[in-house]
């Protein structure tokens, strides 16, 4: 990261590096594992293309921002990275922090590919400059309810903190179920972990979501719900994805096996993937999350884009709805979705997976979508 602030997004004549700049929580209260997975992802789709001769002789150059899961902090690096004259912005895990960036971006007039956040409004109004890779909450978590109807579960209670992606979750959750014998108790995820299981007792809960953050409170909760014998039946569960990482595994151990979440990868991996997999696996010391491989594919997309249309701002994101791209999970194109106001990858394959309780180290698939 040598090279000398530009001051724009223009186009450069001197062989000096594309800039992408890097969204991604590193720090608390951000999930920093995801964060790292993300980086680690984008970080080896960079690589790649420079060791294939970069775009047009030019090399890519990563400018990362932790965000640290606070939405002011990514709005400033927008606006900061807008300033160092990056082609566009890419990365975010957190919803609400990628929603943050992507009012910020857009007023800017800068492109945003969004890795990983999967809030349905992530601009208010609909924006030509946003692009996304996740699937849509909407989209997910009405599998992630499907699943839930499969297996019998239809007195859901959710333990959650305030947050618009929670609320939306909620929601999302509410209305898929209702119409289908399902009802949705909500619970203060500030009550004490004794006081939510007697919840759940009186509530005759089938399964809980946990809709709060990790560690806290998700963790005590957990050991509290599987300390009493009156809740051996209930499920547990995590659309939001907190056991796919391997802290969720050192935090909880057996106790943390069996709680289904989403996991945003298709059955099996093709070539690509698996060879992509293998790299991602050596970089980071563990199984590479869906999150690695969507930093992956966020670059591979960008790559792609910038050899087609240039480093030009406006051109790249008029070029979302051309782009067609092999990613890790199978081809990448956008389209405009309903209700959703960004271009969208319609859809990346999803599952419903767990940890194996035999085995918390492996992940047994329970439902796909």
């Amino acid at each position: 990261m040598n090279t000398p602030p530009s001051p724009s997004g223009a186009e450069h004549t001197d062989g000096s590096s594309i800039r992408l700049g890097a969204l991604v929580p590193l720090t608390r209260p951000g999930w920093a594992e995801a964060g790292r997975h993300l980086l680690a992802g984008l970080d080896l789709a960079v690589r790649e293309v420079n060791d294939a001769g970069g775009i047009d002789d030019r090399p890519l150059e990563l400018v990362v921002r932790d965000t640290a899961a606070d939405p002011e902090r990514a709005a400033a690096a927008v606006d900061e990275l807008a300033h160092l004259g990056v082609a566009a912005v890419v990365g975010e895990y957190h919803s609400v922090v990628a929603r943050a960036a992507a009012a910020r971006a857009d007023a800017l007039g800068v492109p945003f590919l969004c890795s990983s956040a999967v809030l349905d409004t992530l601009t208010e109004a609909p924006t030509e400059w946003v692009a996304r890779l996740a699937p849509a909450q909407s989209y997910g978590w009405r599998i992630y309810a499907d699943f839930l109807l499969r297996t019998g579960r239809r007195r859901i209670a959710v333990a959650t903190q305030p947050s618009v992606y929670w609320a939306s979750g909620t929601r999302v959750l509410r209305d898929h179920l209702a119409p289908r014998g399902g009802t949705v108790l909500e619970l203060d995820a500030t009550l004490t972990p004794e006081a939510l299981c007697d919840a759940l007792v009186d509530h005759g809960a089938t399964a809980l979501l946990l809709l709060v953050g990790h560690p806290e409170p998700a963790v005590p909760i957990v050991r509290a719900v599987r300390g009493d014998r009156r809740l051996a039946e209930i499920l547990i569960g995590a659309p939001a994805g907190q056991p796919e990482f391997a802290e969720w595994a050192a935090a909880l151990g057996e106790d943390g096996a069996g709680i289904p979440f989403l996991r945003y990868l298709p059955e099996r991996l093709g070539p690509l993937g698996e060879r992509v997999g293998k790299e991602l696996h050596e970089r980071l010391g563990e199984a590479p999350s869906f999150v690695a491989f969507e930093g992956w594919d966020t670059v591979a997309v960008l790559a792609a884009v910038l050899r087609a249309h240039g480093t030009d701002r406006a051109a790249i994101a008029e070029s979302w709805p051309r782009v067609a791209v092999e990613g890790t999970r199978g081809p990448i194109q956008f389209s405009r979705m309903p209700g959703i106001s960004v271009w969208q990858w319609a859809w990346t394959p999803i599952q419903v997976v767990d940890r194996d309780p035999a085995e918390p180290d492996r992940f047994r698939i329970l439902h796909a979508g």
